[in-house]
């Protein structure tokens, strides 16, 4: 009840993060990476001592390449983001980290043109919206025989506020992070999202269904029970529940964060987020959205 109680308060939490998160991008942009605007991605792992970002990044301004992205990966490597190098210009990249004589290995070299990387963030839009739009149909579908007192179409639309808050918040430290750090959002970011979306949804609908088989419960032993009771009884059933899937998933995702390849860290940190969030839009968001609706219709 305590959650039901102070709603209001909780509401109030939430547009902070919501429009903190919207704040960052607004200020900082997204960092598309190459998947999205084409270019190449250059990794090398210094077999010698790791000469320091500075000594490079003045090698690589001589070079004309354009703008660049370089980063520290690991212990010993580095990587690089460019626009689409020709061979002679990606030869000219290797001499430069191998300038001073240090033993350098190309570990990976990508590069994505301009229209695919267009046509994949086309893609990934389509494929969020076609989730966004299957989870309306799909909650509106499971809880059609409840009407009273909230209509079922309901149940989605407060499902996908949740889901609005549990994507956008990702999205926003990822701005911050491209800015401090220089991470990018990439193809696995998109996948990232569509998992959260998943997770998110599952958390809220387990809320939900036990907010129904009470509301049934109380229609079969004609027990008049306040709606807001209700909500708060079914709350206090999942609390555990909630609670416990999102420790284990996030003692994982820190796992793969911490010990995991550098390629899918941003992944797991998107991940990380997005759960934290979802855990808490499922708690304090949506379940109070419920009363927050029945009150607005009294």
């Amino acid at each position: 009840m305590f959650v039901v109680k102070y709603r209001k308060i909780f509401f109030i939490l939430s547009a902070i993060f919501v429009l903190a998160s919207i704040g960052s991008v607004a200020i900082f942009g997204l960092p598309f990476g190459i998947d999205f605007t084409g270019g190449a991605i250059t990794e090398v792992e210094y077999t010698t001592e790791r000469p320091s970002k500075e000594v490079l990044e003045g090698r690589f301004n001589n070079l004309a390449i354009g703008g660049y992205s370089l980063r520290p990966t690991g212990e010993d490597g580095y990587i690089l983001r460019t626009r689409d190098l020709s061979e002679e210009e990606r030869q000219a990249v290797m001499e430069i980290f191998a300038a001073e004589n240090e033993s350098v290995q190309a570990k990976r070299f990508n590069s994505i043109g301009p229209v695919i990387g267009a046509e994949l963030r086309n893609k990934a839009f389509v494929a969020i919206s076609v989730v966004v739009v299957a989870i309306i149909l799909f909650i509106a579908f499971v809880f059609r025989k409840v009407s009273r007192p909230v209509s079922s179409w309901k149940y989605g639309f407060i499902a996908i506020i949740a889901l609005i808050h549990d994507v956008i918040v990702p999205v926003g430290v990822f701005a911050v992070l491209g800015y401090l750090v220089g991470a990018e959002v990439n193809a696995l970011f998109v996948m990232a999202l569509l998992a959260i979306l998943g997770y998110s949804v599952n958390d809220t609908i387990v809320v939900f269904d036990r907010v129904r088989e009470n509301l049934r419960l109380n229609q079969e032993s004609n027990r008049k029970e306040e709606f807001e009771m209700t909500v708060g009884k079914s709350l206090k059933q999942t609390y555990t529940r909630s609670i416990n899937t999102s420790l284990t998933t996030v003692f994982v995702l820190l796992t793969l964060f911490f010990i995991g390849p550098v390629a899918t860290q941003d992944f797991a940190l998107v991940l990380l987020v997005g759960v934290v969030a979802g855990t808490y839009s499922s708690i304090f968001l949506a379940t109070p959205l419920l009363v927050a609706f029945q009150k607005k219709v009294k």
